[in-house]
């Protein structure tokens, strides 16, 4: 369950390393999608879709135009899940 920081990170690290074939020791709340992790535009709207089955939440891109960092998308994911 999502219920903390922590988990969402944990999950958010499965989901990477999953997808997008990312090392999980890059993987850090201060790493920046694009330039640490080389997640790019077409990437994040593939990990929205996948957030929006692991949440069961609709999530509007609008949500995630401000996101830069893996921390910034567990912020976002604490929205969506009202736990921020």
């Amino acid at each position: 369950m999502l219920n903390s920081k922590e988990a969402i990170l944990s999950e958010l690290t499965d989901i990477l390393v999953e997808m997008f074939e990312v090392d999980a020791a890059d993987i850090t709340p201060e790493a920046h999608l694009s330039d640490n992790l080389d997640i790019d535009s077409i990437d994040a709207v593939d990990l929205i879709v996948r957030l929006k089955e692991l949440t069961g939440k609709k999530i509007a891109p609008e949500e995630f135009k401000s996101v830069r960092t893996v921390g910034d998308v567990v912020a976002a994911i604490q929205t969506v899940m009202g736990q921020a």
